[in-house]
């Protein structure tokens, strides 16, 4: 088999963090998104995998390379414009073939992996298509699937007005090279995209094998900032933690803290599930929990909680506790007058805030 991760979306849900930086390359528990992707797949035994990509293709091939520093070999495939699922899938034959294969949107993350499923798609050959669903609130803001009694897959619908079910196509789907018929055959939708709804629907009406996956752990589309930081607490509660870094007597930290090398917590207090990223430097401050703070971070005098601040980034004498936050690169949070208040933002990169 095959992996196919998609990324060319221009994030715009994430603006203004992703005005500068490609949505798949923010880091939840300090990890870029995308990472975690290429990581899932290579885990279920699948290691050549192609990466759609779209404006941001620079910045996504000077991040993951070739792939070998993952144990994966990337291949890039460029799509013009975001034209729908269905026509990334389209444009990919070239590399894909006759293989199986896998498709993973480059903004989602999962619980628990994909090495279930994809084993379950390998000892099914008779499958033409496995499709992830699980139960969402909002069924009408995503793909929708409606089962049989039989527990098979007989309808699909794209964000419908009235859904036919709660059960949300997650954004994993298992192919094999049949899926090329339908993304021949279907036309662009009213968003004038090739949508992978219809097509996997074009396979079911021809008779073609669609199975469905239930998902009853947690998933999240990553492309709001409330999705983010849903996210970040999700995945650093499954972390396992670990010092790597200098921790002064004068600190407390609790047991669910990751801190990894060359940061320096100094006289503070930071409770976990948290991470401190490489030469971060937290000094009489607060971190509480489910914060990520990335690398060469700087954090003194302050107090942040639930929050994901970037790299090379500093956070100085803020009166108020920052929390809910996601702040950009290189960005400078300070104060010129002492005035206590909630602080809520979402800042950019290289962004310069002074609170009055």
């Amino acid at each position: 088999m095959k992996g196919l991760i998609l990324s060319g979306g221009k994030g715009t849900r994430l603006y203004p963090l992703t005005y500068t930086r490609a949505k798949q390359l923010i880091p939840v528990a300090n990890k870029p998104v995308l990472v975690r992707v290429i990581e899932a797949i290579r885990d279920a035994g699948i290691t050549e995998i192609g990466i759609v990509i779209g404006d941001t293709g620079p910045e996504i091939r000077e991040a993951i390379g070739n792939g070998s520093q993952f144990g994966v070999e990337v291949t890039y495939i460029e799509q013009e414009a975001p034209l729908g699922l269905a026509h990334a899938v389209k444009i990919s034959q070239d590399f894909l073939g006759e293989d199986r294969f896998v498709m993973f949107l480059g903004d989602n993350v999962i619980e628990g992996g994909i090495s279930p499923l994809i084993a379950d798609f390998a000892n099914h050959s008779e499958w033409n298509s496995q499709i992830v669903l699980t139960a969402v609130e909002r069924p009408e803001q995503y793909g929708v699937a409606k089962l049989n009694s039989d527990g098979q897959i007989v309808r699909l619908a794209e964000k419908p007005k009235e859904a036919p079910s709660n059960l949300a196509l997650v954004g994993i789907y298992m192919f094999d090279h049949h899926i090329f018929e339908a993304t021949n055959a279907i036309d662009p939708s009213f968003r004038d995209e090739l949508e992978i709804t219809d097509a996997i629907q074009w396979l079911i009406d021809h008779g073609y094998s669609v199975f469905p996956h239930i998902h009853r752990g947690w998933w999240i589309d990553t492309g709001r900032p409330d999705d983010m930081l849903n996210a970040n607490s999700l995945v650093l509660e499954e972390l396992t933690p670990q010092i790597q870094g200098y921790v002064d007597s004068g600190s407390e930290v609790d047991p669910r803290v990751t801190i990894e090398r060359g940061a320096e917590i100094i006289n503070s207090v930071v409770r976990g599930p948290t991470i401190i990223g490489r030469s971060a430097r937290i000094v009489n401050s607060y971190i509480g929990p489910f914060t990520s703070i990335y690398h060469n971070v700087v954090v003194e005098n302050s107090e942040i909680e639930r929050s994901i601040v970037l790299e090379h980034s500093s956070i100085c004498d803020i009166p108020a506790r920052i929390q809910d936050s996601l702040i950009g690169r290189y960005t400078n949070v300070g104060i010129s007058a002492l005035r206590p208040k909630s602080i809520k933002m979402n800042l950019g990169d290289h962004s310069h805030l002074e609170l009055l």
